[in-house]
């Protein structure tokens, strides 16, 4: 690696994500169903640069010997794989599936979601919290979804969790980020990790969102029902990136006047 790639790499992101004290240089995470097969899946995984895939336990054949499942295509050593409880509508459906993938050999690491209408799939934050209290006890990392509720990230912060997701619009809506205060608002409030999940379209979405300043992105429907999942992973990846530098480089201040870029004085007659 050049000195000058190097540079950039460290002008980009000093920091590495930290979750749980592992760390991960990608601050892009991805989701892992609705691809068309397989092979786009892995492709899209491959050219995304994530570290870290999520696997719905309720939706997927834990035996990793069949090709035909999802598992059989991850590779444990080349990404993290985040069990999650896509598709629990109750706290006792979410802790029962994550101490499944737990058994199933995946990880303590749980990525909770619990649902509370189908309509809109917005999070039921009551069951959540009383399953990331039984999940926090039973030892997992627990990384909760949640509404952008200022108030139910403080609970779930306080109960131990690993790290909080709140949504940026609804699950597979591609809205992008509907309400940017109050992910601020939660950004500015908890110490721990804060991965906005769900509702990004595209890869402006994804700027804007990390422009907030939240420490990742997690999605799935916008890449694998992309026309081309391939290139939109690219695309999410250099907006994920492109959104973190522009936090980190601070923003010039928004005016409702025009100010010349050039100097006023000195000017030839």
């Amino acid at each position: 690696m050049s000195t000058e790639t190097m540079n950039v790499q460290v002008a980009a992101d000093p920091a590495p994500l930290v979750i749980a004290g592992r760390e991960f240089r990608s601050r892009l995470i991805l989701g892992t169903g609705k691809y068309r097969t397989n092979e786009d899946m892995v492709r899209a995984i491959e050219a995304s640069g994530t570290e870290m895939v999520t696997v719905a336990v309720r939706r997927v054949d834990l035996d990793r010997t069949k090709e035909e499942g999802i598992l059989y295509h991850l590779d444990p050593e080349r990404w993290f794989l985040l069990p999650n409880t896509a598709g629990c509508y109750t706290a006792e459906d979410a802790i029962r599936y994550a101490r499944l993938g737990r058994a199933a050999g995946m990880s303590d690491w749980v990525k909770l979601e619990v649902i509370g209408d189908q309509r809109t799939l917005l999070p039921d934050v009551q069951a959540t919290l009383e399953a990331a209290k039984v999940l926090v006890a039973e030892g997992f990392k627990v990384l909760a979804y949640t509404s952008e509720d200022v108030i139910a990230a403080l609970r779930l912060e306080d109960l131990g969790c690993a790290a909080v997701m709140p949504l940026a619009s609804p699950i597979g809506s591609g809205l992008g980020l509907v309400n940017p205060y109050f992910i601020r608002e939660i950004k500015s409030r908890l110490a721990c990790p804060v991965i906005v999940d769900a509702g990004v379209g595209t890869a402006s979405d994804a700027t804007l969102t990390m422009e907030q300043g939240v420490d990742g992105i997690l999605m799935n429907t916008a890449v694998a029902e992309a026309q081309d999942p391939v290139r939109m992973a690219v695309a999410m990846r250099y907006g994920v990136e492109a959104g973190r530098l522009a936090y980190l480089a601070g923003r010039m201040p928004r005016r409702e006047v025009a100010v010349p870029s050039s100097p006023t004085t000195g000017m030839l007659d």
